[in-house]
């Protein structure tokens, strides 16, 4: 039996293992004259290549676009649909791993966990220093969540351990969810000014780029931290590099940054009072097979004509 051309690059040797041998591999190129495209009978996205009309008509066999990952800014799915092509996403497997990293986040920005690693490492570290690197105590303290969606929701999970006091911030109030969770609904101003952990864990849309801007850092208290586990988008990235090196907010954590990644030079990455990493939420073992699985699910029912396990309208 012939294998089905999938266009895809990058794919871990766990992700081909489950593939199996019913799929040729196929690299992924952009040019007009792409014999890749012109085969392909299906995509699967792993990272974020970008996916749009003009690449789909350059692929006039694809019928299923499998991302691997929730987010799908990369891939128009309004011009998916509308050549009848199916875009499956993979939610729900990644969400606790997703709120663990927030809360680390949360826990090695406001403790100085960075920073006090390399110290301890250093030839400086001669002596025990109480008054040395003393940061904001997460206990007890007030978390803003902007996004209380399936992620949003186990950060505020995890944040009841720590006798948080939860906001939140939906385009839409989730009473079940108040009580469920202990949060209080805010709008996003008042979110902004009385949190001191601000956590973001919305998508990245039309509405939510640049959701934290200039206007933004000035509502938040000098002692916030900001932590964004959304997309780098959310975030205006010239705005947050002012924030943090002028003292208007007190540190960030970012898993996610505009553009990604930084470039080597670019000023952020020289703040000591912020904590960075490489796009790491769902990065841990069980998510990632898991969210491979649902990738290769969702790529097998779209070949076959079935409704896709989790499909993007």
């Amino acid at each position: 039996m012939p294998q089905i051309p999938v266009l895809a690059d990058n794919l871990p040797p766990l992700f081909l293992d489950l593939l199996g041998s019913d799929y040729e591999i196929l690299p992924w190129e952009v040019s007009s004259q792409s014999t890749s495209l012109r085969r392909a009978e299906a995509i699967i996205t792993y990272g974020h290549p970008k996916v749009d009309g003009p690449l789909l008509d350059r692929a006039p066999n694809v019928r299923v676009v499998s991302n691997h990952g929730v987010g799908v800014d990369h891939i128009d799915v309004a011009a998916a649909n509308s050549r009848n092509i199916p875009v499956g996403n993979t939610p729900g497997c990644l969400d606790g791993s997703t709120a663990d990293l927030t809360f680390a986040l949360i826990l090695a920005t406001a403790r100085n966990v960075v920073i006090g690693d390399h110290f301890a490492r250093s030839a400086e570290f001669t002596v025990y220093e109480p008054s040395l690197l003393i940061g904001k105590e997460v206990n007890g303290a007030t978390l803003g969540i902007v996004g209380l969606g399936r992620i949003g929701k186990q950060v505020a999970k995890r944040a009841r351990a720590f006798d948080m006091r939860v906001l939140y911030h939906n385009r839409h109030r989730d009473l079940a969810a108040e009580s469920e969770y202990a949060t209080e609904y805010r709008n996003l101003d008042d979110l902004l000014a009385e949190s001191d952990f601000i956590a973001l864990n919305c998508p990245l849309t039309v509405e939510t780029t640049n959701l934290i801007s200039t206007a933004q850092f000035a509502m938040m208290k000098r002692s916030a931290i900001l932590i964004n586990m959304a997309r780098g988008g959310v975030v205006d990235t010239d705005a947050l590099y002012e924030a943090l090196s002028t003292g208007r907010i007190c540190g960030a954590g970012i898993d996610v940054t505009q553009p990604e990644p930084l470039p080597r030079n670019h000023p952020l990455l020289r703040l000591q009072n912020l904590v960075i990493t490489p796009h790491l939420g769902s990065a841990s073992d069980r998510t990632r097979r898991r969210m491979i699985e649902l990738t290769i699910e969702n790529l097998r029912a779209g070949l076959a004509g079935q409704p896709l396990l989790n499909r993007v309208i």
